[in-house]
């Protein structure tokens, strides 16, 4: 009897293109950005973790609702997003609305999404759908998404992004098997950030790798440093020409970490993780670590991430205005947005809160 698992887990090494002090380990993986794009890449990571620091602060001051923090993601959010062209659908998590924002999403809908506002999952210009809150389900939609873009003959991608905890879904093997049956021009990304919540990766499956997954669903995989950008950006660019050029569905698994809480909405990371570890994934930091490589090169200042920095919080400060600003939400809009053709008991509801709301 032959046994194949220890051989195949063993092909699933981590992809890395930087190392933690920001030094190239894989010169011929390079990829060929420019000195700018470089810059704008660095650029968003600044503006994304300022983002999250003042998203937790508004949610702490009762301004914002739900939130999930991404500072530590950055490196897998943006440098996946990167890659993509603009005709690409994003179907993302509740942790990614960075993705969402770079891609076109204002960032006082973003607000609103926080807020429960309807407006705030409206995105008639952005190739988008909301985020998804049931864990893993949008690995399902991005592979109807990913078939229809190949019907069309479209070059573009589906790309969808779960946690690890997600990995242990039925929506996400169904998701993959489907895509790959059907060679959809499809993405999946795994960011494994060590914690489903509260459960770490190792009592959610016995699999060495969660890129190693693909294999049963007869698509490609591979296993990136997450805190590496631009690992990330080759990885999904990769991907995203194999998919447009009909060639199947590819995972990719980031090992990145969350350094705030699972959401805002109680949970405290200290009852399962301890400071050590903590400490050993902030040096790891993505941010630093870019930031090293961009000074080695003579293309980053503290001067310019200061800049970042300063418009960040202006444009935060703006948008959460327009936010706060934004008309209520009234029941005739919660009736009237969930049919296209309301039904008659509904109708009669609709007529009884608008007689209501006009008093």
């Amino acid at each position: 009897m032959k046994h194949v698992l220890e051989s195949v887990e063993s092909q699933f090494e981590m992809f890395q293109i930087l190392n933690e002090d920001g030094k190239v380990v894989a010169k011929d993986d390079m990829p060929a950005l420019s000195d700018e794009e470089l810059k704008e890449l660095m650029r968003r990571m600044v503006y994304t973790r300022i983002l999250d620091q003042r998203s937790i602060a508004l949610n702490r001051q009762g301004r914002l609702g739900f939130y999930a923090p991404t500072a530590g993601q950055e490196a897998s959010q943006l440098g996946s997003h990167f890659a993509l062209e603009k005709e690409d659908f994003i179907l993302p998590g509740y942790r990614d609305v960075p993705q969402l924002i770079w891609h076109g999403l204002p960032l006082y809908q973003a607000f609103l999404f926080s807020k429960g506002h309807f407006h705030g999952n409206q995105m008639p210009e952005v190739n988008a759908l909301p985020p998804q809150i049931i864990i893993g389900a949008q690995y399902v939609q991005a592979a109807g998404v990913g078939l229809g873009l190949k019907m069309r003959g479209k070059k573009a991608v589906a790309i969808t992004y779960t946690g690890d905890g997600g990995t242990s879904q039925g929506d996400f093997y169904e998701g993959m098997n489907f895509a790959g049956a059907y060679a959809a021009n499809n993405i999946f990304i795994v960011q494994n950030n060590g914690f489903a919540i509260s459960v770490p990766r190792d009592k959610q499956t016995a699999a060495k790798t969660l890129a190693q997954k693909a294999i049963a669903a007869g698509i490609e995989g591979i296993q990136v440093d997450g805190m590496d950008v631009l690992a990330v950006y080759a990885a999904t660019k990769y991907a995203r020409e194999r998919a447009i050029e009909g060639k199947g569905p590819m995972l990719i698994e980031t090992i990145t970490y969350r350094y705030g809480p699972h959401t805002m909405a109680g949970d405290d990371p200290t009852r399962y993780r301890s400071a050590d570890l903590d400490t050993e994934w902030e040096k790891k930091d993505p941010l630093v670590r870019f930031r090293k490589f961009l000074e080695g090169k003579k293309l980053w200042s503290e001067e310019e991430e200061n800049k970042v920095i300063e418009q960040a919080k202006e444009d935060i400060k703006e948008a959460i205005k327009k936010a706060d600003q934004y008309p209520k939400q009234k029941v005739t809009d919660f009736i009237s947005n969930m049919f296209e053709t309301l039904p008659s008991n509904l109708v009669e509801q609709l007529e009884e809160y608008k007689a209501k709301e006009s008093k």
